[in-house]
């Protein structure tokens, strides 16, 4: 015979299927509902594809034109242009910078000369700060890297070293900056 336990067991598992299978239609309710709802719908119209448009091609003739993975060679203009540029023009980095090369060319003024015996003709320069400073042939100033060539008792004249048109080559040019009048 069958042992107590066992019909318990048993009984357990029949009403708890029972139960089981009675919640289960009640899930699906909802769900059928909307899928009835959604199949009601009435069908919406279907856009249509968009127009291709047809592309000509394109003939790519490379015929004098150059090869941008060889080394081209340069025209004789070209290498005598870069020997005259490449030459020993070019800013010395290493020199220390004097005080009125902080400032712009035109920023500085000219206001006067000053001899002296042991070393000649000095001039005298108000930068745009107010201060008065005494330089000579061989000092520089402005940011091009001016040198001072001549103090003349009316300007001074400078050398300056400006950047080219072709990246990394430097050329001279003269620049001067004269007495200015009293204010």
């Amino acid at each position: 015979m069958m042992s107590f336990e066992l019909i318990k067991k048993l009984l357990l598992i029949f009403f708890g299927l029972a139960l089981l299978t009675g919640c289960a239609d009640d899930n699906f309710d909802d769900l059928e509902d909307y899928i009835r709802s959604v199949k009601a719908r009435p069908k919406g119209a279907i856009e249509p594809l968009p127009e291709i448009k047809v592309v000509e091609p394109f003939i790519f003739n490379p015929d004098g034109l150059r090869n941008p993975f060889m080394v081209e060679e340069q025209s004789v203009e070209e290498e005598e242009y870069e020997q005259a540029a490449g030459s020993a023009i070019r800013p010395d980095p290493t020199r220390r910078k004097e005080e009125l090369e902080y400032y712009t060319l035109d920023s500085l003024r000219m206001v006067g000369t000053l001899r002296m015996k042991v070393s000649g003709l000095w001039a005298l320069v108000r930068a745009s700060d107010g201060t008065i400073h005494r330089v000579q042939a061989g000092h520089y100033m402005g940011k091009n890297h001016g040198k001072i060539l001549r103090v003349l008792a009316d300007k001074i004249e400078l050398m300056e070293i400006v950047p080219d048109t072709k990246p990394g080559f430097w050329i001279e040019q003269q620049a001067a900056l004269a007495l200015a009048e009293q204010e």
